[in-house]
């Protein structure tokens, strides 16, 4: 039977070049139709930090010496492992660099260890790849209290053009804490920087694209608009200057060369590449105002939601993606929305921790009036009864519309930090009824579907494929609604006898106690959940 297609525009899905809403940037502009996405494009979906860091060996181990790798990342450890013995991170990048590869990266400037960050980290692996030829720039080109959290590889096969034949985008850097794979016995390099809820060595659960085609250019363009963006890197901080020099870097970059020609593909997915950009002082030349487009987007896709949202997210506290979702609940009586987020905080210490609580209890407490058990919220745990630490940032609406990325469904995600995320429309009709779960004509597209279907077996702890009672949105919430309701019965009675399979729990909120809720809410504005939209943008309520 051929392959069916759906000939729906994107434009209903997908913002146009002005929704942007950034006007300097020319990620759309440069090309000669001057559509905002790119179609032809293959697209891949990594669950989890080992299927990301094996795929992404395989493809580094093939790039000749006329080829290219740019990173840019929130975290990085030198001697994370991709691929068992003798593939850590700095020293493959190194030997690419050591044959002529041009390594090149954008690392965020962090803050010290002893402030539960990683500047001294990142410092070693700028200091480990640069000694062999790489430039690694920690980069400090944040607003205040901000940071530069996205997650990008490109790597360019040297092909003539220059451009990256492969991209990988979305929620893993490549440190410590990562690597873990679909049962989540945790990454053998553990990590500290979790709360000790999670133990010595935290399960993690996380996704990554890789992305080839012309989206891939999109991707190197928003590469090289930070690269090329003619502030300084330290702030003219004198003691970070200090360290710049030892590290042997510039306080400005070379910019990178010329973009190639924009190139065609043959793949299945459209694809729009989106970013958040904060409006900061001195000013980002490709986004002087800032951009806002991954907080665009989701406000786009779900006012199109009528039968199931599908978002796991490391946070889940916001009442800007919170008012969204409820308000597409109250509008649509048959829409469901599955949340799939960590059981405690990163850090339950004080404050942080009572903000964390506070502000994800107010939230649900919101979403449950709007929409009332058509609203689940779950938690994941292994076998071992350790709770899965869930870092993926992923929305899926109507097996239609996925997007993947840096971002959390927040507000310091949407105006605050550097994002990276790509929204995917496969052109390509999944069959397995129902075929247009929306009703909207959109139909079922295959990869959004199968994504839903891949994290809900592996939630559920199934094999690939056993999942003929998830296809259905409304039959697939049951579903998961039993399982995790047979798992946190088996918890709550101490674990006696034969426990129920995966890792999907119902998750629990509480009020936190009334004498912390004044911090809570300080904590949560200023630091959790800052804005960083100009004044105007944030009285009109405006993304």
């Amino acid at each position: 039977m051929p392959e069916r297609r759906s000939t729906n525009d994107p434009s209903d899905w997908f913002l146009d070049v002005d929704e942007r809403g950034n006007r300097w940037t020319q990620i759309d502009r440069r090309r000669q139709d001057g559509c905002a996405w790119t179609s032809g494009n293959d697209v891949a979906v990594h669950r989890d930090g080992r299927s990301y860091f094996e795929r992404l060996h395989q493809v580094l181990a093939q790039v000749p010496a006329a080829g290219h790798v740019w990173l840019a990342d929130w975290e990085g450890h030198a001697d994370e492992r991709l691929d068992g013995p003798d593939t850590e991170v700095g020293a493959v990048l190194g030997a690419l660099a050591d044959r002529g590869v041009a390594v090149r990266g954008l690392l965020w400037r962090s803050h010290p260890r002893q402030a539960h960050f990683d500047e001294q980290d990142n410092m070693h692996l700028a200091r480990e790849v640069n000694d062999r030829g790489a430039c690694l720039a920690l980069d400090e080109r944040v607003r205040r209290g901000g940071s530069h959290h996205q997650k990008l590889v490109l790597v360019g096969l040297g092909a003539p053009s220059g451009a990256a034949e492969v991209a990988f985008v979305g929620g893993i850097d490549l440190c410590h804490g990562r690597h873990d794979d679909h049962d989540h016995g945790g990454d053998p390099q553990a990590t500290d920087e979790l709360d000790t809820a999670y133990g010595d060595r935290p399960p993690w659960h996380d996704v990554q694209l890789e992305v080839r085609g012309p989206a891939a250019d999109d991707l190197g363009w928003t590469f090289r608009e930070r690269w090329n963006d003619p502030g300084r890197l330290d702030h003219r901080n004198p003691v970070r200057a200090v360290q710049r020099r030892l590290l042997r870097q510039p306080a400005r970059l070379d910019p990178l060369p010329a973009p190639p020609a924009q190139r065609t593909g043959t793949g299945p997915c459209h694809v729009q590449v989106l970013r958040t950009y904060p409006a900061r002082r001195p000013r980002y030349a490709f986004a002087p105002d800032g951009e806002r487009s991954l907080a665009r987007a989701h406000l786009k896709a779900l006012g199109r939601a009528r039968r199931l949202v599908v978002v796991e997210d490391q946070y889940l506290w916001s009442e800007t993606g919170a008012k969204a979702l409820a308000e597409a609940l109250s509008t649509h009586p048959t829409l469901q929305v599955v949340l799939i987020v960590p059981r405690h905080p990163d850090d339950d210490g004080a404050v942080t921790g009572w903000a964390n609580r506070f502000a994800r209890h107010r939230v649900l407490q919101r979403l449950r009036a709007a929409g009332g058990d058509r609203v689940a919220a779950y938690d994941l745990v292994n076998r071992a009864g350790a709770p899965i630490y869930v870092h993926a940032k992923v929305c899926i609406i109507d097996d239609v519309w996925m997007e993947v990325g840096s971002d959390n469904l927040n507000r310091r995600s949407w105006t605050h930090d550097s994002e990276v995320g790509a929204a995917v429309l496969d052109e390509r009709l999944d069959e397995r009824q129902p075929t247009d779960p929306a009703g909207l004509g959109d139909g079922a597209r295959v990869l959004a579907r199968q994504t839903r279907l891949d994290l809900w077996t592996e939630h559920l702890g199934r094999a690939p494929g056993d999942d003929a009672d998830l296809v259905d949105p409304a039959e697939g919430f049951a579903v998961l609604a039993r399982h995790a309701a047979a798992l946190s019965r088996w918890e709550a009675a101490g674990g006696v006898g034969e426990r129920p399979a995966g890792h999907l729990a119902l998750h629990h909120t509480e009020p936190i106690p009334l004498w912390q809720r004044p911090a809570a809410l300080l904590a949560y504005r200023t630091t959790l959940d800052p804005d960083g939209r100009l004044a105007g943008d944030r009285r009109a309520g405006r993304f």
